[in-house]
């Protein structure tokens, strides 16, 4: 949503019709870039949204009018401006640099270092700044976003796995602000509705990608895309994370399937991520009580104290204990205490958020929506 801003949102609402959008638009810009650029705690945002919603009487981001996103606009506006004690970037080249820059900085912040010490990357190789033109999700019913991989990264099942939601943008299925529905309508409950059932011609387009992705780059891939006005828009494919037991299975049936060999196969399962494959699973026979329900974003059982923060989880791991991490959601910043958690529960999001993604790289078991 770059390039927004008090002048060029008036010519959004009339390019497209819809005030609504417009503003929604606006006030998620100044959230992301607020966040990302000039470091403002994402928290201070959602208590904005939050106290916008417990005053009109909402309880969903959806049900807020054009209205009420143009006094989320102005909260955050004030908020920014108390925080960094400047007023929020008007000119669009200033803010596209000031984009640019950042993600050039975040190499070196202290989320990506840990990941790259978790997952043995070399500090020296820098990343890249794609900039391309927007597509939106949250124009209306016809619009929507979501997340998908080609195959089941938590079994390695070879089956369509993800999930969508109308009328959002990106960030909304990753970060699991709303729980998102399922792609595939053998996989949607009574209650959901599934792409393939709202969206069937871009579902269809969909699904050709799918195989076209896996045929090109012979591994599973983590999707994301866009629809806008009924009409697909591929954002991004990248080599999907998954857990040990499903690196294995996609390994083997990719050599059945003539996609790889078998020395490729052999090379594509780490020996040191093996040990996922003995780690505890509860017991089905075994009495419980049942205190929540949730979706089983990573497989796995795990036991410990209940902590509320990054922070807070890592530094009594450090002390021995065992603890488990709980997040309304998590973010990038969370990296750290998931790592450091044995295991890893959110109150939002569903099987392609953030908490899933990770957790299922970590062999940590996850429990997401609850």
């Amino acid at each position: 949503n770059l390039g927004l801003n008090d002048q060029t949102v008036e010519g959004l609402v009339t390019a497209s019709g819809d005030a609504r959008f417009a503003w929604d638009s606006y006030r998620r810009f100044i959230q992301m870039y607020g966040s990302v650029v000039l470091d403002v705690d994402h928290h201070r945002f959602e208590e904005i949204i939050e106290h916008v919603k417990l005053d009109t009487g909402k309880n969903e981001d959806t049900e807020l009018t054009a209205s009420e996103w143009h006094r989320v606009v102005d909260g955050y506006k004030e908020m920014v401006a108390e925080v960094t004690g400047k007023p929020f970037p008007q000119d669009p080249e200033t803010q596209l640099w000031g984009a640019i820059g950042a993600v050039f900085g975040s190499w070196m912040n202290q989320r990506a270092v840990t990941y790259r010490r978790l997952h043995d990357i070399p500090a020296e190789w820098g990343t890249a700044v794609n900039v391309q033109a927007m597509v939106f999700g949250n124009m209306g019913e016809d619009c929507a976003t979501g997340v998908c991989f080609t195959r089941d990264p938590s079994t390695g099942e070879n089956i369509f796995y993800g999930e969508y939601l109308i009328n959002a943008q990106g960030e909304d299925v990753v970060a699991g602000i709303r729980t998102p529905q399922p792609m595939a309508k053998e996989r949607s409950k009574p209650t959901e509705r599934s792409m393939e059932e709202a969206m069937p011609a871009a579902y269809a387009e969909l699904v050709q990608v799918r195989a076209t992705l896996e045929r090109h780059y012979r591994d599973m891939q983590d999707i994301e895309f866009t629809v806008q006005s009924n009409k697909l828009y591929m954002l991004q494919t990248r080599n999907g994370k998954r857990t040990a037991a499903a690196s294995l299975k996609i390994a083997v049936d990719m050599a059945r399937e003539g996609l790889i060999d078998h020395a490729e196969a052999v090379r594509r399962v780490n020996p040191a991520a093996l040990d996922q494959l003995l780690h505890p699973t509860l017991d089905p026979k075994a009495p419980r009580k049942l205190l929540a329900k949730g979706l089983p974003a990573s497989p796995g059982a795990a036991c410990g104290i209940v902590v509320f923060s990054a922070d807070e989880a890592e530094a009594r791991a450090q002390k021995g204990e065992s603890v488990i991490l709980v997040r309304i959601e998590t973010s990038p910043e969370d990296i750290h205490g998931m790592h450091a958690a044995r295991g890893v529960l959110t109150t939002r999001g569903g099987m392609t958020s953030h908490a899933a993604v990770v957790a299922r790289g970590m062999g940590r078991p996850c429990v997401a929506g609850c």
